[in-house]
């Protein structure tokens, strides 16, 4: 795969590439718009808004090729540090590792072209994250309430969709805020009130990662268990930091330099201790969820900034792309 993409068949308005050469140029001066995704979703989901479709992410991708120079993402935090940016530089990244990032995007980014850079969660694979649990738990149950109880709340409304929604983000923001013991029993006992047992295979086996990997794909780590590491012991957090990159490097043969801060906001999911530690273990770079471009020689390396815009057509996406280059980090 080339190091970088300014794909010939996907030739957007003249008025895009000139803007965006303006709002993000070459050299000392440039700018690396980073997106971040999750799932890849076979048709929209009420329960998850905010994870794009397949169709949704073939027209993203094609705008943003069409607009951006994507590179593969060690290659621009090296050229970041560099000062070596090329005009309009973006790089493509998902986290967590879900099975759909192979099954669905990886079709799509080999069909355009497009490198990208998958975080793989390395103590869930072939299984699923606590969040999906919950979220398949309010689903399935039945009736106009939701049993909160096993999550130390009472009964949730669920009569219509909205409300279900809401019911299931109450769960998980509460669930978001006690320990992982604290919270892995009550995900059991929202599944027992649901009926169901924890869904399987919705993350990444090892045999998927390897064919990203095989496919020209980087692999980056992301913990073992996912945690806050803002409330996360000292040591156990520089532990799920360490082995999730041992487990990996031992899974591809390969070194993996670049990390991604579960939930990722600075000085809330993460802190300057942690990225010392990251730093310390040798890591090339580090991605946190802090909106805005990264300004080529200013950013940290190691608190990348990341976001996507959610627009639904593709002149606003790549509009709303150009806005963020102009808001440096």
């Amino acid at each position: 795969m080339s190091a970088a993409v300014d794909h010939p068949r996907l030739r957007a308005p003249a008025g895009w590439r000139a803007l965006g050469r303006w709002a993000s140029p070459p050299g000392e001066q440039g700018r690396l718009s980073v997106l971040i995704y999750h799932r890849v979703l076979a048709e929209p989901d009420p329960l998850r808004p905010g994870d794009v479709t397949a169709a949704a992410f073939r027209w993203q991708m094609r705008a943003l090729a069409g607009a951006f120079r994507v590179l593969p993402l060690g290659e621009a935090v090296r050229r970041l540090k560099r000062g070596r940016l090329p005009a309009r530089a973006a790089a493509v990244t998902f986290d967590d590792g879900y099975a759909d990032n192979h099954d669905r995007a990886l079709p799509i980014l080999r069909e355009l072209g497009l490198p990208a850079t998958f975080f793989v969660t390395t103590g869930t694979l072939g299984g699923c994250m606590w969040n999906d649990a919950v979220v398949e738990a309010v689903r399935a149950m039945p009736g106009a309430w939701v049993d909160g109880r096993p999550a130390g709340l009472e009964w949730l409304p669920a009569g219509d969709r909205q409300q279900r929604r809401a019911a299931l983000m109450t769960l998980l923001d509460a669930l978001r805020r006690v320990g992982s013991e604290r919270r892995d029993e009550a995900v059991a006992g929202l599944l027992a009130a649901a009926g169901i047992p924890a869904p399987a295979g919705l993350m990444m086996d090892s045999g998927r990662i390897r064919a990203l990997h095989a496919a020209g794909m980087e692999v980056g780590a992301h913990t073992v268990t996912h945690p806050i590491l803002a409330r996360t012991p000292r040591a156990q957090a520089r532990a799920e930091i360490g082995a999730s990159r041992e487990t990996l490097e031992a899974m591809l043969g390969a070194r993996v330099p670049l990390f991604a801060y579960p939930n990722g906001r600075p000085g809330q999911d993460y802190t300057e201790a942690h990225v010392a530690m990251v730093r310390g273990l040798g890591f090339g770079g580090a991605v946190s969820t802090a909106p805005g471009a990264n300004v080529a020689t200013a950013t940290d390396p190691f608190q990348i900034r990341r976001f996507t815009p959610w627009d639904r057509t593709p002149e606003r996406f790549v509009g709303r792309l150009l806005w963020q280059s102009l808001k440096g980090g």
